[in-house]
């Protein structure tokens, strides 16, 4: 059993505000992919915060709710990479088929385009 340092998505790295969410959405640069787009944005803060959208679009709530676990972690195994910056996810439709592998590896190569932009 692991004592679970490191292996959450801790509240402090998360957006949870509709002023955050808006100000990355206004100010921030898209990277469009098969099942998601990433909205990202430098912050003043230490680290980066990410926040999820997951609409009605996507499906019923049993299929929207394993579309936010699947992001979340893979967002959780690559969040110590990342410069500080805000990031929203937007899942669309086609990410309920998708699968965690496909939407893992989506998340991935977008968060290396944000490392690589913000280093």
């Amino acid at each position: 059993m692991t004592d679970g340092i490191g292996e959450g998505f801790p509240r402090a790295r998360r957006l949870r505000k509709s002023p955050d969410f808006r100000r990355v959405q206004r100010g921030g640069r898209r990277i469009h992919g098969a099942s998601l787009v990433i909205i990202h944005r430098r912050n003043d803060l230490d680290g980066p915060r990410v926040g999820l959208a997951v609409s009605r679009k996507v499906g019923n709530a049993v299929v929207r709710n394993r579309v936010k676990r699947w992001l979340r972690e893979a967002l959780r195994r690559r969040l110590g990479a990342l410069p500080p910056v805000d990031v929203v996810l937007i899942a669309r439709p086609s990410a309920a088929t998708a699968g965690y592998p496909n939407l893992s590896a989506e998340v991935a190569r977008a968060l290396e385009t944000i490392r690589r932009e913000h280093a």
